[in-house]
């Protein structure tokens, strides 16, 4: 039985992509060095699957910011405005992944990035592609000078599959599918998906038959986006552009195809009839994978791969279910291979070097080393090279749902908030008088040197624990009085002691443990370490009552209490698989509705419980929205404010996710102020908050904070002026927090957006 992986971590173990990546952009490094620090993590990675006998190593997984970003630049989609600009072919790429702001040939050039959204069901978001009228689709036009060598390899893969080759190991290169990059790419000008489909194809076909003359034997496409509800129209467009990348495909090279992050129900027949040699589905998340290979049969002339681990969570496999599932399965396939769920990059590189975790629980957990271990382990005993069996920690996929509804659950009362929304608002306005188009920021204040610095000796005992409080006050007293310079009409206290908006209070709440180096990408070079969730969550004190009061001491205008949302807690920690998502969700909102109400009781009035991950466990099939999420989700946030005063202005905030499918359920949260990322898909949430009559008040992102770019004041004055348009009840903020920003840009882009606020309030709200 052979093993297959589509992807490995590529930060390295100890984030060595981040910094190298961060030295090349701040102007500390050359692109040498970046690429030279690349091309050490993809050997590394290759090796480590070697050693563990991994038969289908995956090559051309590696990206310097995101793989949908690469596959795009690679064959040309590169809109105009960058094409344009001058810059280089690795300052383009990295100006339409996060911006660019400076000097070209005595010319300014500002631009802005391309759309970031969440890729499937995962916590990663991936650069959108966008192609205009004057892209020409073909091969290696843009990656033409990129730097050669190492750095090229980050971005083409036939230079990849060779790097590996001379370094003696024979890989599969993985590329994001012609079909599920089109799906997800933004066609800006009169051609659509199906104008294209024929160039893609092309330039698939013609990307294969170089790997083939590099050696390649084996190609694997992923076509998740075959996981998601298709039509007749998408099943076509699959199938016919399939169909043309391979008809030239060289004699002696296989193509692989795989769904991750559920099962291709809709095109099932059309994937298994197509000339594709292997197939890959998920068994985890894939709800009808099973049914599908066991009721529509699986051509003899093919390999099933079967997505048997799951690639997303950091627990061992139930050797049980797996035994189970590969039983069923070698009765109705010809060739069956086995892999992960996914890409192995949602989990941490390895366990190695996690001393502090708890001997007993270190034991269940497995990493992406340790996965390709199972992986091993699994086809040794299924080919009899191995016998016995060990079964870890319990985990199933039916548990992951929401269950039955048990005693845990809440009763429809302590969800529901009195008085109705539009009455609260007329209180509130008493309670909390503010001018028109009221200005504030999401939350964090920039975490610069000197703030990790503190941390970091504080760790270390150079100081202690008053001195570093000591410390954290006077960073508070400073953002307080900088909001309070530019007019901010409702000031945060910048978070300064907290490292990530879960980990914080994950460290604070039972039921959580931590790993030391257990980081994962969130996108390009920010990486998260997700807390995990070994036990039953509750809290045993308050975790931020006492700086938010100090902090409102300091002011008389209101000061935000800040919270991060049980959804999002959940969302963004590795979760047990023993017990329904729901259950945990509930206890985390009963933790933060206690906060809350110590909030309240403490004097803040204006309390942020920050949803930024809501959508990034709605299944991919509509059918499954509410049974499976929904119908838990939502009561989760509510429960944690049903209880507060009518005149305690609750705010939410939601970042990086698609929400026009959504914006009822959203609404239904009953936040009275919700602000969402807006700016890098150009506002065009006003529309459709429009469209349902949103109830709640509303903060657009006026200027993206992902970017390092400082926006002008007439950029964001016309972003106030299209939002004062829609007949939406307006706040204006930045799109996300501030904690990954410089202090200088921050600084600058706020006075700017406040600038912006005091002209519209002068021009749109006049009396």
């Amino acid at each position: 039985m052979k093993t297959s992986v589509q992807g490995f971590p590529r930060i390295g173990a100890h984030r060595e992509l981040k910094f190298a990546t961060e030295a090349y952009l701040s102007g500390k490094a050359d692109s040498g060095e970046l690429g030279d620090a690349a091309a050490r993590i993809r050997l590394e990675s290759w090796n480590t699957m070697r050693e563990h006998r991994i038969d289908l190593i995956p090559s051309g997984d590696f990206s310097l910011y995101d793989r949908v970003l690469d596959m795009a630049f690679l064959l040309g989609a590169v809109p105009r405005r960058y094409r344009e600009a001058g810059l280089s072919a690795i300052d383009t790429y990295f100006a339409m992944a996060r911006g660019y702001q400076g000097t070209v040939d005595g010319r300014r050039v500002d631009l802005h990035a391309l759309p970031m959204k969440k890729w499937f069901t995962t916590n990663y978001h991936y650069i959108v592609p966008e192609i205009d009228d004057g892209a020409r689709i073909a091969l290696g036009g843009t990656v033409t000078g990129f730097a050669g060598g190492a750095l090229t390899a980050s971005v083409d893969p036939v230079e990849a599959y060779i790097e590996a080759a001379r370094n003696g190991i024979d890989t599969r290169p993985s590329l994001v599918g012609p079909f599920t990059l089109l799906k997800l790419a933004a066609c800006t000008g009169k051609r659509g998906p199906e104008d294209l489909a024929d160039e893609v194809a092309d330039a698939y076909g013609t990307l294969v038959a170089r790997l083939a003359g590099a050696g390649a034997r084996a190609v694997l496409l992923d076509e998740s986006a075959l996981a998601l509800d298709l039509d007749a129209r998408d099943v076509a467009l699959f199938e016919r552009v399939s169909r043309r990348a391979l008809e030239s495909k060289p004699a002696g090279v296989e193509i692989h195809v795989n769904v991750s992050f559920g099962d291709p129900r809709d095109a099932y027949d059309v994937l298994v009839g197509l000339p594709f040699d292997a197939v890959g589905l998920d068994f985890v998340e894939g709800r009808k994978s099973a049914e599908l290979v066991a009721t529509r049969g699986f051509p003899k002339d093919k390999t099933l791969i079967a997505g048997i681990l799951n690639g997303k969570n950091v627990w061992k496999a139930d050797a049980e279910r797996v035994a189970a599932t590969l039983g069923a399965l070698s009765s109705k396939v010809a060739g069956l291979a086995i892999g992960p769920s996914c890409s192995l990059q949602h989990v941490p590189v390895t366990l190695e070097g996690e001393r502090s975790l708890d001997a007993a629980l270190l034991s269940r957990l497995s990493f992406a080393t340790e996965k390709l271990g199972e992986l091993r382990d699994i086809a040794d005993r299924a080919s009899g090279a191995k016998a016995g069996r060990d079964t870890a920690f319990p985990g199933t996929a039916d548990a992951a749902g929401s269950g039955e509804r048990e005693s845990w659950w809440p009763a429809t009362a302590e969800t529901v908030r009195l008085p109705s929304r539009a009455e609260r608002r007329e209180i509130q306005r008493t309670a909390l008088p503010l001018p028109p188009l009221p200005s504030t920021t999401i939350g964090s204040f920039p975490q610069t040197a000197d703030v990790r610095d503190l941390r970091a000796r504080l760790r270390k005992g150079e100081i202690d624990k008053a001195g570093y409080d000591g410390a954290i006050r006077s960073k508070i007293a400073e953002c307080v009085a900088f909001q309070e310079e530019i007019g901010l009409d409702v000031l945060v206290h910048g978070e300064f002691e907290r490292n990530d908006m879960v980990e914080f209070f994950g460290t604070l709440l039972e039921g959580f443990v931590f790993t030391s180096l257990g980081w994962v990408q969130s996108y390009g070079t920010r990486c998260v370490k997700p807390p995990i969730i070994a036990g039953d969550v509750s809290r045993g004190r308050p975790m931020t009552v006492e700086l938010a009061r100090w902090a409102q001491t300091l002011t008389a205008k209101p000061v935000k209490g800040m919270l991060t949302g049980p959804v999002t807690i959940l969302n963004w920690s590795f979760p047990r698989e023993d017990i329904p998502a729901a259950r945990v969700a509930f206890q985390i909102a009963r933790a933060i509705r206690e906060e809350v109400l110590d909030l309240e009781r403490a004097g803040i009035r204006v309390i942020q419980i920050d949803e930024a991950a809501l959508r990034e466990r709605l299944p991919l099939r509509r059918e499954d929205w509410k049974r499976d999420y929904l119908d838990w989700s939502i009561p989760a946030f509510r429960l944690t404010h049903s209880a507060v005063a009518p005149e305690t202005q609750v705010h939410t905030h939601m970042c990086y996710s698609e929400f026009r499918d959504i914006m009822e359920d959203i609404d239904a949260m009953d936040a009275d102020v919700i602000s969402f990322e807006a700016s890098r898909s150009n506002l065009s949430i006003l529309a459709e908050l429009s469209r349902v009559s949103f109830g709640s008040a509303v903060g657009p992102g006026v200027y993206d904070i992902h970017s390092p770019r400082v926006p002008s004041v007439e950029e964001i004055g016309e972003a106030i002026r299209r939002m004062t348009a829609s007949g939406l009840e307006i706040w204006v903020n930045p799109d996300c927090g501030l904690k990954t920003r410089g202090e200088t840009e921050t600084r600058q882009s706020l006075r700017n957006m406040m600038e912006a606020v005091e002209h519209a309030r002068k021009t749109v709200h006049r009396g």
